[in-house]
């Protein structure tokens, strides 16, 4: 149930949002100091698509106890790159909600397999994406 409604509020959200709010980076781990792109001819692409994408977040979200204790809810709005040979760094939080929701999202994303990566003017580069992670409290574990 928790999980369905994730995918529906990330659904409506979008996969894309731009933000202009103060970033916090949370992992720079990139050894390079080549260009990243915003858009590109052919972006990333996670394998499966954008619906598997949706599948693997439902699928490995865990709602932290202590936000749901505290019921904390939000949306957390994390940036990375898709590097050349697909993996994916420079993960940031760009909107944080709370910061164990934070937290799983940022662990949710340095979890994801190789994308194929994005390509302009048919060289393969390096490229930023965003994804929104709308934590939500099932109506049956909130507190009346």
């Amino acid at each position: 149930m928790m999980k369905r409604m994730f995918l529906l509020a990330l659904m409506s959200a979008g996969l894309t949002l731009a933000v202009q709010a103060q970033k916090t980076v949370v992992s720079n781990e990139s050894s390079t100091k080549e260009k990243v792109y915003d858009v590109v001819e052919q972006m990333p692409e996670y394998p499966g698509g954008m619906g598997e994408l949706m599948k693997f977040i439902g699928n490995t979200m865990k709602y932290p106890e202590d936000a749901e204790k505290q019921q904390k809810e939000g949306l957390v709005i994390v940036n990375f790159v898709v590097e050349k040979d697909g993996s994916v760094n420079d993960i940031e939080v760009a909107k944080g909600a709370w910061p164990s929701l934070d937290a799983e999202a940022i662990r949710i994303v340095k979890a994801l397999p190789k994308w194929t990566p994005g390509k302009e003017k048919g060289k393969t580069v390096r490229v930023k994406f965003t994804i929104p992670f709308r934590f939500a409290i099932p109506s049956d574990k909130k507190k009346q």
